[in-house]
C-alpha cells in the first residue's frame, strides 16, 4: 500500500502490516499485491494448413517489489497489456506451423512469449516468471479426422502383423507336414525292408523243411496267410463295409470255399 499528502507530490510505500495515514494530509492510492498472479489467454488462430485451433498460455507474473512506483502508475491494466502480448506472439509464431508441428513446438512457443513479455512488463514493474502453454484444441471435426487416421494406421499394421503371422504359420505347418512325410516314408521303406527280409527268410526256410515244394507254393501259401491276417483285422474293426472279389487264382479258390463255408454255418 502507498500513501501521499493531499497538497504534496510527495509518495509514499507502505510495507505489509500495520500502517498508520494521518488524516487528512495523507489518503492511501491504492494496494499493490506482491503475490504470484496468473492469467489464462484464450488465443484463436489458424496453422500453416490452414486448421484453426485455439491455445491456451497461462502467464505467472509478479510485482518487483523495487518498481512498484512503474507497476502502479505506468499501466492502467496491466492484465490487458499481457493478453495483447500474447495475442501478438501466438498469432505471429502459429500460422508459420502446420498442426502436427504445433504440439511438437509447444516449449518453444511458450519461450517466445515468456520472452517478448519479459522485455516488455520489466519496464513497467512486472516481473514474468512464467509461461506455459496448457492446451491446444483444434476444431472437433479435425480431431476427429486425426483420430481417424490414426486409427487407420494402426489397423493396417495390426493387418499387416497378422498375415505375416499366417504366412509364419503356413510356412512353418507345411516344414512340418514335409517333414513327417519324409520320416513316414522312411518308415514305410524300413518296414517293407522288413517283410521283404522276413519272407525271403521264410520262403528259404519252407523249401528247406518240405521236400517237393516249390518256391510257387509257399508263395501261395504265405500270400494266403497274408490275405487272412488283413481278413481278420478288417473284421475286428468296427463299422467297417468289406467287399470280397474273387481273383480266380488258387488262393482266391481257397478263400470263396471258406467264405461259402461260413455262409452256410451262419445260415
Amino acid at each position: 500500500m502507498h500513501s501521499h499528502p493531499v497538497d504534496q507530490l510527495i509518495y509514499s510505500f507502505i510495507q505489509p502490516g500495520l500502517g498508520v495515514i494521518c488524516c487528512p494530509f495523507e489518503q492511501r492510492a491504492g494496494l499493490v499485491s506482491f503475490r504470484v498472479q496468473q492469467l489464462d489467454v484464450r488465443v484463436e488462430t489458424k496453422t500453416k494448413d490452414n486448421v484453426f485451433l485455439t491455445a491456451v498460455v497461462s502467464v505467472q507474473y509478479q510485482v518487483i517489489r523495487e518498481n512498484v512506483y512503474q507497476a502502479f502508475y505506468s499501466l492502467t491494466n496491466p492484465v490487458q497489456q499481457i493478453t495483447a502480448h500474447v495475442y501478438d506472439v501466438m498469432r505471429s509464431q502459429l500460422p508459420t506451423l502446420e498442426l502436427d508441428a504445433v504440439f511438437e513446438a509447444k516449449e518453444d512457443l511458450a519461450l517466445a512469449v515468456k520472452n517478448a513479455l519479459s522485455e516488455t512488463m520489466s519496464s513497467y514493474g512486472y516481473q514474468i516468471l512464467q509461461a506455459l502453454i496448457t492446451d491446444i484444441d483444434p476444431d472437433n471435426r479435425v480431431k476427429q479426422a486425426m483420430n481417424e487416421i490414426n486409427s487407420a494406421k494402426r489397423l493396417k499394421f495390426a493387418v499387416a502383423e497378422k498375415a505375416e503371422g499366417q504366412k509364419i504359420l503356413q510356412v512353418k505347418s507345411a516344414e512340418a507336414e514335409a517333414e513327417a512325410k519324409y520320416l513316414s516314408g522312411v518308415g514305410v521303406a524300413k518296414q517293407r525292408k522288413a517283410i521283404v527280409d522276413g519272407l525271403k527268410s521264410s520262403i528259404v526256410d519252407f523249401s528247406d523243411g518240405v521236400k517237393g515244394a516249390s518256391s510257387k507254393d509257399v508263395m501261395d501259401l504265405l500270400l494266403l496267410t497274408q490275405y487272412f491276417d488283413c481278413i481278420r483285422d478288417v473284421g475286428s474293426a468296427g463299422h467297417c463295409k468289406t467287399t470280397f472279389v474273387p481273383s480266380g487264382n488258387a488262393g482266391g479258390s481257397i478263400r470263396n470255399s471258406l467264405l461259402v463255408a461260413d455262409a452256410a454255418k451262419l445260415s
